[in-house]
This record gives C-alpha cells, sequence and structure tokens, in this order.
C-alpha cells in the first residue's frame, strides 16, 4: 500500500514501482525522471564546478583568517563552505538516484541553510565600518548590530533547518514543512533588506565625513565587494522564496526548472562567497581600532599627541617656528 500523495509507476509487466517516500523503490533504469520530486537530474558537472569553486574558497578564508586572526568572520565563512560543499555532494547523489532519501535530505537542509553563515559574516562587518568611519553618524551603537541582526540570522537558520528536514523526511510531501522554511526563507528576505536600508542610511548620514576625508582605496573596494555579496544573497533568498510558493509539488514549475536554480541559487551564492574573499576584514580592519578619521579626543589618541608633541624632532621645528618668527 502506498500513500495517496506518492506516485507510481507500472510497467508493461504489470511491476509497481513508488516514486515516492520511504517506500521509493524506482530507479533511473525504469521510472521517468519526471516522476521524481524536482523532475530532473541534476547537472554531475555543474555540482562539481560548485563544489570546486567552495573548496578553494574555503581554503582562502582559512589562510585570510589565519593571517589577520579573524576568527569569528572565518568560522562563519568556513561553515558556510562546508555547508555548502556537502549540500552539492547531495545534488551528486540525488543525480545518481533521483528516488533516494539520502541525497534529497542532504542537499534540501544543507543547499538551503549555507546562505545564511554567509549573512551572519556579512552583519559582523557593517559594526566594523561603523567604527571605522564614524560612531555618532550612526543610529545605533555598533554593538547593536550583533545584538539585532545575528540573532535575526539564527530564527531564519532554525526555521530552514527545521523546514528541510520536515519536508525531506516526506519526501516533500508535508506542506508544513515547506510553510517552515519559507518563514525562514522570507524573514532572511526582510533581515537583509533591513540591513540593507540600514547601510544606505549610514552611508548618508556619514557623508560628511567619507566626503571630506577620501577613505583609502582598500576599503573602497572592500566595501563595494561586500555590498555585492549582500545583494547577491538577498536576490537568491528572493529566488528561493518564489521557488518554494507552490511547495514540492510535482506540477511546480519552479521547483522543476534546473536552469532558474542554477543562476539563483547555485551562481548567486558562490559569487558572494567570492566577493567576500576581498572583502574580507583584515585588509581594512587589520587591529580593529583603525579610524578613517582618528578621535584625538579618546585617552588614546591624547596620549600620542602628547608623546607627538614632546619629541626632540617636535621641540626643533617649534623652536625653528619661533626663530623665524
Amino acid at each position: 500500500m502506498t500513500n495517496s500523495h506518492e506516485p507510481v509507476f507500472i510497467t508493461p509487466n504489470g511491476t509497481l514501482y513508488i516514486a515516492g517516500g520511504h517506500s521509493a523503490n524506482c530507479t533511473i533504469s525504469v521510472c521517468p525522471i519526471e516522476l521524481s520530486v524536482y523532475g530532473y537530474r541534476p547537472s554531475l558537472g555543474a555540482s562539481g564546478v560548485f563544489i570546486a569553486l567552495y573548496a578553494l574558497c574555503m581554503v582562502a578564508q582559512a589562510i585570510l583568517g589565519w593571517r589577520y586572526k579573524t576568527w569569528g568572520f572565518m568560522s562563519l565563512m568556513l561553515l558556510g563552505c562546508v555547508d555548502e560543499i556537502i549540500g552539492y555532494v547531495g545534488r551528486i547523489l540525488y543525480w545518481q538516484n533521483p528516488w533516494a532519501q539520502s541525497g534529497f535530505i542532504i542537499q534540501i537542509v544543507l543547499i538551503t541553510i549555507g546562505p545564511v553563515f554567509f549573512s551572519a559574516a556579512i552583519y559582523v562587518l557593517l559594526a566594523q565600518i561603523v567604527r571605522y568611519i564614524s560612531i555618532p553618524s550612526s543610529r545605533f551603537a555598533p554593538k547593536y548590530f550583533y545584538w539585532i541582526f545575528i540573532p535575526c540570522d539564527i530564527v531564519s537558520l532554525v526555521l530552514q533547518a527545521a523546514g528541510g528536514a520536515i519536508s525531506s523526511t516526506s519526501d516533500g510531501g508535508d506542506k508544513a514543512g515547506v510553510d517552515i522554511a519559507l518563514a525562514g526563507l522570507a524573514f532572511q528576505v526582510f533581515t537583509l533588506t533591513a540591513f540593507v536600508v540600514l547601510a544606505i542610511d549610514y552611508a548618508f548620514r556619514s557623508r560628511a565625513v567619507w566626503l571630506t576625508t577620501r577613505p583609502p582605496i582598500r576599503f573602497v573596494v572592500f566595501s563595494g565587494f561586500l555590498f555585492a555579496a549582500t545583494i547577491l544573497i538577498l536576490i537568491r533568498c528572493c529566488y528561493r522564496v518564489y521557488e518554494l510558493s507552490g511547495g514540492y509539488e510535482r506540477t511546480s514549475q519552479a521547483l522543476r526548472d534546473q536552469t532558474l536554480f542554477i543562476v539563483f541559487e547555485s551562481v548567486m551564492v558562490i559569487l558572494a562567497s567570492i566577493c567576500l574573499i576581498p572583502a574580507h576584514p583584515g585588509f581594512v580592519f587589520k587591529t580593529g581600532l583603525e579610524q578613517l578619521v582618528p578621535d584625538e579626543s579618546s585617552p588614546e589618541k591624547a596620549v600620542s599627541s602628547s608623546v607627538r608633541s614632546a619629541s626632540p624632532s617636535s621641540s626643533a621645528e617649534s623652536a625653528e617656528r619661533l626663530g623665524g618668527a
């Protein structure tokens, strides 16, 4: 006996094959691929390319993290890359057998939640940018960017993981799992949009600083790639909301379009991951204390100024100016 939502395939000799659920016994050699959840076999070449690219990104982030001692940022990036690699291994398993639960479970959960780690890495950097350019120009103290966006990211992660897990155990047939995953993705879209709005608002409010004191080129490059990574992940999340809006029904055109998936999921996320290499905080914030405009009122700056004014060269320059007068 099979559940009513599980499609079946009957061969000319009367053999019954189940094409869904834990009882699925369909194979590539017998059942038409249209009876699988996605309706296609994932591109083996594309999956291999993305695994290789994420591996390269992971190596680059490990080297940069070790070089600049950015352990938090490095950890988030490595988690995201490892997550994506395993997710695309799941796509390869799904290619081998589109009706096996293992490949479906791995790719549906891990590819869905992977960008959450990259988003968290991005959120951390806005606080550092605020400290670097001008804290008074921000609507919030830098610490609040951690307290607001990181918990939101965790909520998105939990919802997407839970929804994906529920959907995977039911071969996509459980509507509750789809709704939970959709809620997590929609919340991530909301969080990313709020982040972009706050970042643009801060850029506008701090324009007097960065227009009068030209930032170094490395900061301009860093900011450009960081903004690009944010927009790429936002586009990806909007696509995933659209993709899952029809659930895992075999009539969903969005779900069963591999080209859309590769362009708006795979390409968007790997490009974001690549962008976060030149957007690595170590290139700009080597000590975490850098400021575009040094704050002379701070104790450290006051001591530094006192030392400079008391140095022999400063005294000689003062005497020379007095002598000239």
